[in-house]
């Protein structure tokens, strides 16, 4: 079977800390990381307990630390990580293995990590992100996340090139249990809302878009009905990097249909959005058309019919054979 991407098992592995539904087997993970629907398809001797807080804990988090784990090599590269085989490991258990030497992770920030894979049972290594220089970059550390995530918590006040493990303990078949190592390696910030150049020349029978201060957007549906092939039209212009098939876009977005009333929104949610572009992907086809070839920074107006919708069937509150138009600011990619 196709091996999982390193994020992927790093969501799955988070799956199994927040004892939510975990993958049926290691080489099977995969889906979104996102609550957000309305785009889409569809115990051990070897821990010890964590008494005392740190600098990357909550103190609301409880999480016991791994012992006998150690990680040798210089920081911010590939670590060599040691500890004795058979070992046993738990859900919420985690260890810091190096400390780095860069600056402080703080709350807010999006990092990226190389992540290592390692079946505790005999060492071996079941994946890793290095050798093809593929970090894991959906590790974001807003509050959300860190009061629904765990692992996030001890996070937060590492520095970078740090390494920490933590352990997965699988309820699959094969009974598989593992070690995953992060290495931070970069930090930065997700937008808060579309940030670049305004465009001009829109065409005037679009709908009208306009911006609250924080962001949010209104419209005006100016006669728009219904149609049968797709509308993409950038709105603002982002200096960002240009999204592939190979990216999930970080979004904000609201969604109308074409007599005004709106259905969804994250921006009521203060809420953002994973949208997978691929196509594994479990998002709309219009949007994985209408968001490839955009940039970081930008805001997209879509006008998507029913065939790259939801076509002949009722989803939610929107009704079959419907006409769907999105606002999107894209507020970053990994």
């Amino acid at each position: 079977m196709r091996k999982p991407k390193i994020h992927t098992l790093f969501r799955s592995a988070l799956a199994a800390v927040c004892s939510l539904a975990m993958c049926a087997t290691l080489a099977a993970c995969g889906g979104s990381s996102s609550s957000d629907t309305s785009s889409k398809k569809s115990s051990s001797s070897s821990s010890k307990s964590d008494s005392s807080s740190s600098s990357s804990s909550d103190s609301s988090t409880k999480m016991d630390q791994i012992a006998g784990i150690t990680a040798t090599g210089t920081p911010g590269q590939k670590p060599s990580i040691k500890f004795k085989t058979p070992m046993t490991v738990q859900n919420n258990t985690y260890a810091v293995l190096q400390e780095g030497d860069g600056a402080t992770i703080e709350k807010g920030d999006r990092v990226c990590a190389q992540g290592i894979a390692i079946n505790v049972k005999d060492g071996s290594e079941l994946m890793s992100s290095w050798e093809k220089n593929t970090p894991d970059c959906s590790i974001s550390l807003t509050d959300a996340n860190l009061a629904q995530v765990p692992p996030y918590t001890k996070i937060v006040g590492l520095k970078l090139n740090s390494t920490i493990a933590f352990g997965i303990n699988d309820s699959n078949s094969s009974g598989t249990s593992y070690i995953i190592a992060y290495t931070l390696i970069s930090k930065s910030k997700d937008l808060t809302k579309a940030e670049g150049t305004p465009v001009a020349d829109i065409p005037s029978n679009l709908p009208k878009v306009t911006r609250a201060k924080n962001g949010k957007p209104s419209i005006d549906m100016n006669g728009q009905g219904s149609v049968d092939k797709m509308v993409v039209q950038t709105l603002i212009k982002g200096d960002g990097k240009e999204l592939t098939d190979s990216n999930t876009a970080v979004v904000k977005y609201t969604g109308w249909l074409t007599d005004g009333t709106q259905f969804d929104s994250s921006w009521d949610k203060n809420t953002t959005f994973d949208a997978d572009l691929s196509d594994s992907g479990q998002i709309i086809t219009g949007w994985k058309e209408g968001l490839k070839g955009q940039t970081v920074g930008s805001q997209v107006l879509l006008i998507i019919p029913p065939d790259k919708g939801y076509g002949d069937k009722k989803s939610g509150s929107i009704p079959a054979n419907s006409t769907l138009v999105f606002v999107v600011d894209i507020l970053a990619a990994y």
